[in-house]
């Protein structure tokens, strides 16, 4: 759809909200515009679509403009003007953003109550019911995760860029590597540098780890002497007496074995994801992925007489060939094994994923509707709450992903990189340094994103992470 601005500049964020409402491709015509006034700016959108013509507008006190509230005024004048082409109303209103959960979160930080976070997403954001009691729910969580910390705490991720197969939905800049392992032994020395300095760096600035992460990838890729290898050297470089958990992205079933689970536990690691993403054999194959639903129970199993207590497990709603039924069939089989987190995630089609590409047939939307209904439902009867959730662009109806936990349980890792309460290190190829300033703001600094330029680039690495210290600690 053509977006035509006048009066302002704010191109993002009423183009961000227009992708959001309207599919890819969508024939028509949007004029946002913006008047000032000496007493009032009044935002005013004009959507053109399938040659009906409708018009909203908010206005705001000129005494009172902000960027933010100008910006909130033009996209509520937008939605406004939207929701009377729409056949059905958005479940996130006028929020665009991956994040919809900082508005709550702020506003409950900032001394608001859960009922004046849910208000303020009702009056202000449009957001349907049982969205704004996700996002409040998740805002606890995050309240909560952020009464743990102390000033000089940050978190720590240990990306592994590696998979044995690309499964058909996945975008991540990740290499398959099959049986052709010699990368990941030059990419292990690189990053074990990179560890080393980090852990100077913190020890320098008398900074401490609250919670570390490893991912992916598939960081289960290493064989069982490469992981040993790894967590050996994460302990040698870092201190974690302080580490209220550690978590390693199993992921895949068949990267998985008794050993390599044990391994991983008896180097301090507490948590473990197990990813099955659908219990059905026939939607595995249909996403290229090479285990079986009886896999899945194999290494479960198998966490647990490792020692693994808190263990994830994830679920895809609307991959290729599966249905309503099947989605239903897979939560229950998870659910089952009652696990300490279920992740619920929306599929997300991506350039770069084989699905993508191939525009393969898919649930609808409106079966993918079910799943997520059927899923927030049986959860919450089971006894789960949700703890975060983000949204994506090109997500299959609209929705978002959402982890689920028993109580206590909240990965705060998770919480602390999406609500970025705190600063999160990231080490490895594709890793995202989210650095929190003392005069709250943020700033990203990204490591190279493919292993072959983290391997080949690493004495800029470390020179990066220098200057990032360098700035923290001013």
């Amino acid at each position: 759809m053509k977006l035509t601005l006048t009066g302002h500049d704010d191109r993002y964020a009423v183009e961000q909200l227009q992708m959001a409402l309207f599919p890819e491709g969508t024939e028509g015509e949007a004029f946002s515009s913006l008047h000032r006034g000496k007493t009032w700016l009044t935002a005013s959108t004009k959507i053109t679509l399938d040659g009906k013509t409708v018009t909203a507008s908010r206005r705001l006190k000129a005494a009172e403009e902000t960027v933010r509230l100008r910006r909130r005024a033009l996209q509520q004048s937008y939605y406004l003007a939207a929701v009377q082409l729409l056949p059905a109303t958005p479940a996130w209103g006028a929020l665009a953003g991956v994040r919809p959960t900082k508005i709550t979160t702020k506003h409950m930080l900032e001394g608001g109550t859960p009922k004046s976070a849910e208000t303020l997403m009702k009056d202000v954001y449009y957001v349907t019911a049982d969205r704004r009691k996700l996002a409040v729910d998740c805002s606890v969580s995050t309240v909560n995760a952020a009464s743990l910390l102390e000033p000089t705490d940050v978190s720590l991720y240990v990306g592994i860029p590696f998979c044995p197969t690309r499964c058909s939905y996945c975008s991540f800049v990740s290499r398959t590597v099959g049986k052709k392992t010699e990368m990941m032994e030059s990419y292990l020395e690189a990053l074990m540098k990179e560890m080393e300095i980090t852990g100077r760096l913190l020890r320098e600035s008398g900074r401490h780890i609250r919670s570390v992460y490893i991912g992916g990838g598939t960081p289960t890729t290493l064989t069982d002497v490469q992981m040993a290898k790894l967590l050996d050297a994460i302990h040698e470089s870092f201190d974690l007496s302080r580490c209220l958990e550690f978590t390693v992205e199993g992921g895949r079933p068949d990267t998985l074995n008794e050993q390599k689970l044990r391994t991983i536990f008896e180097h301090g690691a507490d948590r473990m994801s197990i990813n099955p993403q659908t219990m059905e054999d026939h939607v595995l194959r249909a996403c290229a992925r090479p285990h079986k639903a009886a896999d899945v129970l194999r290494a479960y199993q198998e966490a647990v007489d490792a020692g693994f207590k808190a263990i994830n497990m994830d679920l895809i709603a609307g991959l290729p060939e599966d249905t309503v039924e099947g989605f239903k069939r897979s939560l229950d089989a998870v659910a089952a094994l009652n696990p300490a987190n279920i992740t619920v995630h929306t599929l997300a089609l991506k350039k770069g994923a084989d699905l993508f590409e191939k525009r393969v047939s898919l649930p609808t939307a409106e079966e993918v509707t079910e799943m997520v209904a059927y899923a927030n439902k049986t959860l919450r009867s089971l006894g789960y709450k949700p703890y975060y959730l983000y949204r994506q662009k090109y997500m299959s109806g609209s929705f978002e992903n959402v982890g689920w936990s028993r109580d206590n349980l909240d990965c705060l890792y998770n919480i602390y990189m999406m609500e970025e309460v705190h600063t999160i290190l990231s080490l490895g190829g594709g890793g995202m340094n989210k650095v929190n300033f003392p005069d709250g703001s943020l700033k990203r600094f990204h490591n190279p994103k493919f292993p072959e330029q983290y391997i080949e680039m690493i004495d800029d690495v470390l020179r990066q992470k220098e200057e990032m210290f360098a700035l923290l600690n001013q």
